[in-house]
């Protein structure tokens, strides 16, 4: 395990805001230095949830950098392509698959000024736009981002709403393990699995953690197809991979909550989000809850993943999930299937699933991100003591092995990428709060 001296809550702070100056590159921060040389739609929103408490200004230019990507159609890539990052951080055709392979260009919905992936990420935009209002010193500035952004972000999710409900039932599918934003999940096997067999597709530039488990070259294929349909909504009915992720549609349940808060401050009128706040929480009770779990949903074999994963607890998000249920899910997450039998918060995956695997991506290591997001979760819902457990087991992490992309649940040492920057990130929004551990 990786020693290092222990730390305060000012050097945690200034070692966090060095990650983030490092990483930062024209109008936006890359994810790491290295491996992830372009902006990632999950990742910003994350950079823009830490910066909101206390720089508003560069949380709304890192808000608007990812806002340049957005098509026309609404969608917003899940990559951006910025032609203005300098090189120490890579030319963007290392990274593979890079512009020449998403051909965003041929596309009349995209941008004219940057390239981008033809995919989308969980909709976690509106949050870290609320929370940039909630928090926010300058009223007047972070007043006039929601105005400019708002519009956007409902744009966005009437996007959602018009092309990825596959299944008819109300909530938005993903249509590549990539939109998830938990690349290398194996709530995702099972889905590969049944496509066909493949010829490897790695060019020599294998990516990420997908390519241990030998589904990479599913992924490019899966890509290709929707690329070469020219990103037709319509193919989507047919195309091989469709699977309705619990914490996909639980971030775009609370982010419908969060445009409702955030719609008086644009002139605009709050009830159609909370509308569909309530179409998505009844969608998720009704097509991934089974035995006291949300349940990923396989659209093409027609059932649900018997694996529990992290994403599992993505709708403890929503604000107005029924308390028997919340108090159900949260008995899960405290056993030993998860933080109960690991030494710090949350594995990626149930402990005692045979997919578990304490150092390959979202296979067992702990993430900063999903630790978040459960921590304001059971804040929602008033769960102060597993709110601070959570924020304190998160701070050890970091001040254990760095701003890591993830973390052994077990004995806390970095895995993936270091000086992370949503990682960074986050730790300045933990350090705000002045937990105690």
């Amino acid at each position: 395990m990786e020693a290092r001296p222990a730390l305060d809550n000012g050097a945690l702070g200034r070692e966090a805001w060095s990650v983030l100056g490092a990483n930062r590159t024209g109008s936006c921060t890359v994810p790491a230095p290295g491996l992830y040389p372009h902006q990632w739609n999950w990742d910003a929103a994350f950079v823009v949830t830490g910066l909101a408490r206390w720089d508003t200004r560069r949380a709304g230019t890192e808000l608007l950098s990812l806002m340049e990507g957005r098509w026309s159609t609404g969608m917003v890539p899940h990559i951006v392509f910025h032609p203005s990052q300098p090189s120490r951080h890579s030319h963007a055709e290392t990274y593979f698959p890079g512009p020449s392979f998403w051909r965003s260009r041929d596309r009349p919905e995209a941008p004219n000024r940057v390239s981008t992936s033809g995919l989308t990420q969980p909709p976690s935009q509106a949050l870290a736009l609320w929370w940039v209002w909630r928090h926010a010193t300058d009223r007047d500035e972070a007043a006039a981002l929601v105005r400019l952004v708002y519009p956007m972000l409902v744009a966005q999710h009437d996007h959602l709403a018009a092309t990825r409900d596959l299944g008819g039932g109300g909530l938005a599918a993903i249509v590549h393990p990539w939109e998830s934003g938990m690349d290398d999940s194996p709530v995702w096997d099972a889905p590969l699995d049944a496509l066909p067999p493949l010829r490897p597709a790695y060019h020599g530039r294998e990516q990420r953690g997908e390519a241990q488990t030998g589904h990479h070259d599913r992924y490019v294929w899966l890509a290709a197809r929707y690329r070469d349909s020219g990103y037709d909504p319509a193919y989507l009915r047919d195309h091989p991979f469709a699977v309705e992720d619990p914490m996909f549609n639980g971030i775009w349940l609370a982010s419908c909550e969060a445009l409702a808060e955030l719609a008086p401050v644009a002139g605009a009128d709050p009830a159609p989000h909370r509308e569909a706040a309530e179409r998505i929480r009844a969608a998720l009770l009704d097509r991934l809850w089974l035995d006291g779990l949300f349940h990923a949903r396989d659209l093409r074999a027609g059932r649900l993943s018997p694996v529990c994963a992290v994403g599992s607890f993505g709708p403890l998000l929503d604000p107005g999930l029924p308390s028997d249920l919340v108090a159900t899910l949260v008995g899960v997450l405290e056993s030993p299937r998860f933080m109960g039998a690991a030494g710090y918060p949350v594995p990626s995956c149930e402990i005692r699933s045979p997919q578990f695997d304490r150092s390959r991506y979202w296979r067992g290591p702990s993430w900063v991100i999903t630790n978040w997001l459960l921590l304001r979760a059971a804040d929602a819902h008033g769960r102060t003591e597993l709110a601070r457990l959570l924020a304190a087991g998160t701070l050890r992490l970091v001040r254990q092995a760095g701003f890591r992309e993830c973390f052994d649940p077990f004995d806390g040492s970095g895995r993936g990428s270091r000086d992370f920057s949503a990682s960074a990130a986050l730790t300045l929004d933990l350090l705000a709060d002045s937990v105690a551990v």
